[in-house]
């Protein structure tokens, strides 16, 4: 790894492919990388996703919108208007893919925050008219939504429940973690779920895929990542029973979901994200934080808990390193279950956010990078790229990480599409501040630099504090609103 001695280099201060590859070559990672923005009638970005269709239809090219939320429902999980504006702004960035539109819980008491949208019968028409609203300004600004495909995604918060007040965790957990509880202690056993309570939470999932069906959504996104509940049965090795110890057993929810919804007689189509693979948790190092700004993250101490047997592809004699075994064994489950989607991510916002949303800023209750987070953008795409070379040609990979790359996103988009490194270019909170960013690109040739990302964070500092996110610094919606002021006057009180 490569450490920072101050800070790191903006990225917009290499002004050129050519010093953008050095920069690569100084950290000792490698990212392809063109040295221009191809025409649209010659770019990798434009071509059909014809491997497989996804409800019956043609992806028509290869970028899509990541799940984000705002923190931004009603607090009984029906969708406002900053959150139609959001699924606008999905539309109108041109995507043929929109993955999941955002997370969306299965039951009330399964939300990440109080203002999380809840997917059940009671709510359909409000998720059948944010998903038309979608649709229409799409084909509005581009013509035609024929080959554009919306998937919803299914959720349950597991450890990181917040149902009912912003702060107030209510966790549900699939195994006593020893590390991470020193982080977010539990009270008791009774936050583990029972078997029995496993059964029902199964119904709510083929249930809501029901939903979406008739909500008019192309598929089901099955979450598992970023330490929400089915992503922490991936790593349940410590739990007895038949949901913990062996890879079938910590895959077997997954198999009774899909299952279940096939049962139901039920057709919809469904994809999975996967985070990949997990590191130990990380915090801030305390003793070089300073006054004016946080110290670099680092890991918790896992010396008196080795194997570690508390992640998913995460080396058990190293749990900062990765082993991808388990997660092209899982891929490969995902395929024989009838799964035609992967969008591929990494560990968890929670506890180690460096390895899946690099950026340069921390949040208010983050740490700092301790090394360049081009290493960390180069952990992702490579590991995509291992997916892709070892997942049946018929499975669409979609990778991510790209948000951090700013002016050179497109430039190691097209690359990577046409290296083969991912099927789908997958883009996340830079469709915040600038959804149409590959549109520009392609029709353009540029990108209109004051609208780029530069990962200040303000989009998870605000609902780290119990207001909305949104691009505070760069969209004129949140720079404009009450909740502007109040962000500074927070983090004028935070290290940061």
């Amino acid at each position: 790894m490569s450490f920072w001695p101050t800070k790191p280099i903006k990225l917009a201060s290499l002004r050129t492919a050519e010093a953008f590859r050095r920069r690569l070559t100084e950290l000792g990672v490698w990212l392809p990388c063109d040295d221009e923005i191809q025409p649209k009638s010659d770019s990798p970005l434009i071509r059909p996703l014809d491997q497989v269709r996804v409800n019956g239809k043609l992806i028509g090219n290869r970028w899509a919108v990541q799940p984000m939320e705002g923190w931004d429902g009603t607090t009984d999980g029906r969708p406002t208007e900053a959150v139609r504006r959001r699924w606008e702004r999905f539309g109108l960035s041109g995507a043929k893919l929109i993955y999941g539109g955002e997370a969306m819980a299965v039951r009330p008491d399964g939300r990440a925050n109080p203002n999380q949208l809840i997917i059940d019968s009671d709510r359909r028409v409000d998720l059948e008219r944010l998903r038309s609203h979608l649709e229409e300004t799409h084909q509005s600004r581009h013509g035609s939504s024929e080959d554009l495909v919306i998937g919803f995604q299914l959720t349950h918060s597991g450890r990181f429940c917040r149902p009912n007040a912003q702060g107030d965790s209510e966790p549900r957990v699939v195994y006593r973690h020893p590390v991470l509880e020193k982080k977010y202690p539990l009270k008791s056993d009774e936050a583990v779920l029972t078997d029995d309570e496993i059964k029902v939470l199964i119904e709510a999932y083929v249930a809501a895929a029901r939903v979406a069906r008739d909500a008019g959504a192309d598929f089901v996104d099955i979450k598992h990542c970023h330490g929400y509940l089915l992503h922490e049965f991936l790593s349940a090795r410590v739990r007895p029973g038949k949901y913990g110890g062996s890879f079938e057993n910590r895959t077997r929810m997954l198999r009774e979901i899909v299952q279940g919804i096939r049962d139901s007689g039920n057709a919809i189509d469904l994809g999975v994200r996967l985070s990949a693979f997990d590191f130990v948790p990380f915090q801030e190092d305390s003793a070089k934080a300073s006054s004016r700004a946080p110290g670099p993250g680092i890991p918790m101490d896992f010396s008196e808990r080795l194997p570690y047997e508390y992640g998913f592809a995460t080396r058990q004699d190293n749990p900062v390193e990765y082993d991808l075994e388990e997660t092209f064994a899982f891929v490969e489950l995902c395929h024989e279950l009838g799964i035609k989607l992967i969008n591929v991510s990494a560990g968890s916002p929670y506890y180690n956010p460096h390895i899946q949303r690099p950026a340069a800023y921390p949040p208010s209750d983050g740490y700092l990078p301790a090394y360049d987070p081009l290493i960390d953008v180069a952990r992702l795409l490579w590991v995509t790229r291992q997916i892709r070379q070892r997942a049946p040609e018929n499975l669409i990979v979609v990778g991510t990480g790209y948000s951090y790359l700013q002016e050179f996103l497109p430039l190691v988009a097209q690359a990577a599409l046409r290296d083969g490194w991912t099927d789908s270019v997958g883009l996340g909170r830079i469709v915040l501040s600038y959804p149409e960013i590959m549109v520009d690109a392609l029709e353009q040739g540029k990108l209109v630099a004051k609208k780029i990302c530069r990962t200040f964070s303000d989009c998870t500092t605000a609902p780290r504090n119990g207001l909305a996110s949104g691009c505070f610094p760069l969209d004129p919606y949140y720079t404009k609103s009450p909740d502007f002021e109040r962000l500074k006057a927070i983090k004028r009180g935070s290290k940061p």
